[in-house]
């Protein structure tokens, strides 16, 4: 029997322009792996069929659609009001950002001007939710580098932020947060109190958080060069938000296409240079800084004046005049029972979300319910590099990778 280095020998000598060792690894050697759908770091709801060589992936195959809810779909069926509740489950970690992403897009079509109070508002709980939303991706990364106490750290002030929604809203995390014109309600002087100690605790714990990690040996090792892709690339494929960032694009849309009266705040776009899980944590990190600075600012300059826009068409008037006033009876009924019709037109409104731009494409033929709705959900679209942002690289960076990316399934599937 000939001995492995005879092997080598004689298949260099049959073949000069193949790489010996490649040539003993053939593909008959591969095996197939499933990363999910019932692995904890895929929800359940999204697998990743991979090609292994030993513990090195080969090639990558996702498969997406264990939670499609035909969400485009059902709000072709629902007065515009009622479809909030359905973006509120796109990435439910930052659902608010989804809930006025879509009231904007429906303002932009009706010709609304919301009020500057609206604008602000609006402002500090978009930043709020983006916090929210960086909180559990930076925090996870962590979990997935071995390092569970800085997520059980962040995630006592993720409630705190949930507490501030739950006062403004009624609920936590599915929020159905605001209306179209503005919001259901003012914001409380509770929620003002729970949110002014929220911006003297926060800051605190986050520097204690990166301290944990940003400087980490093992940290460092882990992530450093980990699911990397260049921005070329991730131009190509259509990344933007933090995943672009990471890889030296300065695209914002809060920056670029202001919404909100964000162009009234300073702010920094950070951005990283290797566009790897690093950069990735870095960048998103930073932007928790950035968003703290967006929402001391707009509460110290928070105006004065109405919580919405005068549009009794779709804003429903208090319960004390429904009772009392024939006028506001009449506009409440209208509202409840689909009544109201909407102009025809075609607009697309896009918002910064947690993970890149969130954009609505609304086509309106003038009945009570919108024509055709879709949602750009920035999920769906940098999940496809996934395979090539991990050929090559060991299955314990696979999970690592896509916990960088911050895929939510929600988002993803719709």
């Amino acid at each position: 029997m000939a001995t492995p280095m005879e092997e080598i020998i004689e298949i260099t000598n049959s073949d000069k322009n193949v790489n010996p060792l490649e040539q003993l690894h053939k593909e008959e050697d591969h095996y197939t792996l499933n990363l999910g759908p019932t692995h904890p770091a895929t929800h359940g709801v999204f697998q990743n069929i991979l090609q292994m060589d030993g513990e090195r992936i080969m090639s990558a195959e996702p498969t997406i659609g264990y939670i499609h809810r035909a969400f485009e779909k059902i709000a072709e069926y629902r007065p515009y009001y009622q479809i909030t509740p359905l973006t509120d489950r796109l990435n439910y970690c930052s659902s608010p950002i989804n809930n006025m992403g879509w009231h904007m897009t429906v303002e932009k079509l009706l010709g609304i001007q919301t009020p500057k109070r609206v604008d602000y508002l609006r402002i500090i709980l978009m930043e709020l939710s983006r916090i929210s939303d960086h909180l559990i991706c930076s925090s996870v990364i962590g979990v997935d580098t071995g390092a569970y106490s800085g997520f059980l750290y962040v995630f006592q002030e993720r409630e705190h932020i949930y507490d501030i929604f739950e006062e403004i809203s009624g609920a936590r995390l599915t929020t159905n947060m605001g209306r179209i014109g503005g919001f259901e309600r003012d914001i409380t002087p509770r929620a003002i109190q729970k949110l002014k100690e929220f911006l003297v605790r926060f800051p605190k714990t986050w520097k204690e958080f990166e301290g944990l990690f940003q400087r980490n040996r093992i940290f460092m090792d882990r992530t450093i060069g980990a699911g990397p892709i260049s921005a070329e690339r991730a131009l190509a494929y259509g990344f933007t938000g933090p995943n672009l960032r990471a890889t030296g694009v300065d695209y914002d849309v809060r920056v670029m296409t202001p919404y909100s009266s964000y162009n009234d705040f300073e702010f920094e776009i950070p951005i990283g240079n290797n566009g790897d899980t690093y950069d990735r944590f870095l960048v998103r990190n930073a932007e928790v800084w950035e968003s703290l600075k967006l929402i001391q600012d707009a509460f110290d300059n928070l105006p004065e004046g109405p919580y919405h826009a005068d549009v009794p068409d779709f804003y429903l008037p208090p319960k004390e005049d429904v009772y009392n006033n024939m006028e506001a009876l009449i506009y409440h009924f209208k509202i409840v029972m689909g009544e109201t019709e909407i102009p025809k037109g075609e607009v697309y409104h896009a918002v910064e979300g947690g993970n890149g731009e969130l954009g609505f494409y609304l086509v309106s033929d003038g009945g009570r319910t919108p024509f055709r709705l879709h949602f750009r959900r920035p999920c769906f679209i940098y999940y496809q590099a996934y395979p090539e942002m991990t050929k090559g690289s060991l299955l314990s960076d696979a999970v690592l990778t896509l916990s960088s990316l911050n895929v939510i399934a929600g988002e993803l599937d719709a």
